[in-house]
């Protein structure tokens, strides 16, 4: 029985148990969520891994990608990625290798972190077919729903497949003029070319009562991966991703019928303008089903610092509903990303699905507590309240001031320092001081 089959008949798994005690929400009312479609928990009955929930009324989640290219292929490498990456707090991991030897890469990374592991299986099913027939556009049907099968089985908890890309789809985007900034999803765009060289429909659309079937066998969340997603701010929000969409969206409806935890996946590169359309047509047209976005990249031409165009994008769309945030690196667009770019790229996207849960779920108490332990000089406070204390800590150490109760940005100059004493035993605007 899966997660979503156990809570429509009203039972309160273990899992729900784990996932609520992290979230410090009620085990009953993850069970309610999961019920109506609303939230899920990746999750494979043949791994155990620290569990979370993303959904609604959760915290916004933090996903980080590593894996190998078909230029760098280093295990050791990923492994040391995906332990930064759980170190640095991220909530779930996706490994999304394209080099080397996918299976046993996969494996390694499994059993190096406690994190639920993701993964898009057509990265796999493209470069077998590649090395078993020269031809990416021979991958046969059987061999695309084995990766699927093979991955599930290692234990992966949250699936990336492309369902959403049809014939319908291609067509609008044949209609619109293709795009500014082409198709950049890599298994999004196989599968593209796949479909036209063969005149046919995508099998993962064509067949999504089998891709249903195997993720059920392990409670897999399968997540509708977003293959015609914005590389563009200037394609945002056009006709063929607003299609994919939709068709995810449905399917999203159906495959929750079906007994299987779903989420929709969203772009990409998006204006901020654009953000709160996106999120919300999703939100409507799915009923309310976790969305996990990449990103959203804000801009086209911060490379080299598109960790903090995301982050940007992030914090608008985890305030206006978005669940799951991918982060960005700042190797994105230029590199494979190295371990300390991972590091960087988990902490600006914490930075920013905080930032957008201050107004999603109201959560402002840790700002405040950080603003009083500021105020009162408590650096103490101040290194566990933070996000990143002991970061904070070292930055302060390198420069040390010579009073030790403030810090080197103003010394003696320090505006708190020099006001403080005036004001603690009286009241200003109500606040006792």
């Amino acid at each position: 029985m899966t997660q979503i089959e156990a809570a429509k008949k009203g039972i309160v798994t273990g899992e729900m148990e784990e996932a609520g005690a992290s979230e410090g929400v009620a085990a009953e009312t993850i069970r309610g969520l999961i019920a109506s479609g609303k939230a899920v928990i990746p999750n494979n009955k043949n791994r155990k891994a620290r569990l979370v929930c993303i959904g609604m009324s959760m915290r916004t989640k933090v996903n980080a990608s590593i894996g190998t290219s078909s230029d760098l292929i280093d295990i050791g490498a990923e492994v040391e990625k995906a332990r930064a990456a759980e170190k640095a707090g991220a909530d779930t991991l996706m490994e999304l290798s394209v080099g080397g030897d996918l299976d046993s890469i996969r494996k390694e990374v499994l059993a190096s972190t406690s994190l639920s592991v993701g993964s898009v299986p057509l990265y796999q099913a493209f470069k077998e077919a590649i090395e078993r027939y020269h031809d990416p556009n021979k991958l046969t049907e059987e061999l695309l729903f084995d990766v699927i099968e093979r991955q599930c089985e290692d234990g992966i908890s949250f699936m990336a497949v492309h369902c959403g890309i049809n014939r319908l789809t291609i067509e609008r985007l044949k209609r619109q003029g293709y795009r500014y900034g082409g198709l950049v999803s890599r298994g999004g765009s196989y599968m593209v070319g796949w479909m036209l060289s063969n005149n046919r429909e995508n099998p993962l659309y064509e067949r999504f009562d089998r891709v249903v079937g195997i993720l059920k066998k392990y409670d897999c969340v399968l997540s509708l991966g977003n293959g015609l997603r914005a590389g563009a701010v200037h394609d945002s929000l056009d006709r063929a991703q607003v299609q994919e969409l939709l068709i995810n969206c449905e399917l999203a409806s159906i495959g929750q019928e079906m007994g299987c935890q779903m989420m929709c996946e969203g772009p990409g590169h998006l204006p901020l303008d654009d953000i709160e359309a996106n999120v919300k047509l999703q939100k409507r047209m799915s009923d309310d089903a976790p969305f996990y976005v990449l990103g959203p990249l804000t801009t086209d031409i911060a490379a080299g610092y598109d960790h903090i165009s995301a982050a940007i994008g992030a914090a608008e769309a985890a305030r206006y509903g978005a669940d799951l945030i991918c982060y960005v690196t700042p190797a994105e667009h230029l590199a494979l990303p190295s371990k300390e770019d991972v590091v960087e790229g988990v902490r600006a996207a914490r930075i920013a699905a905080h930032v957008g849960d201050m107004v999603k779920l109201g959560r402002k108490d840790i700002d405040m507590r950080m603003s009083k332990a500021r105020r009162d000089l408590n650096w103490d406070a101040q290194q566990k309240t933070g996000l990143f204390g002991e970061r904070a800590a070292e930055i302060r150490a390198s420069r040390a001031p010579e009073n030790s109760d403030t810090c080197s940005m103003c010394g003696r100059f320090c505006a708190l320092d020099n006001v403080n004493a005036y004001f603690r035993e009286s009241l200003q605007g109500g606040r006792k001081l």
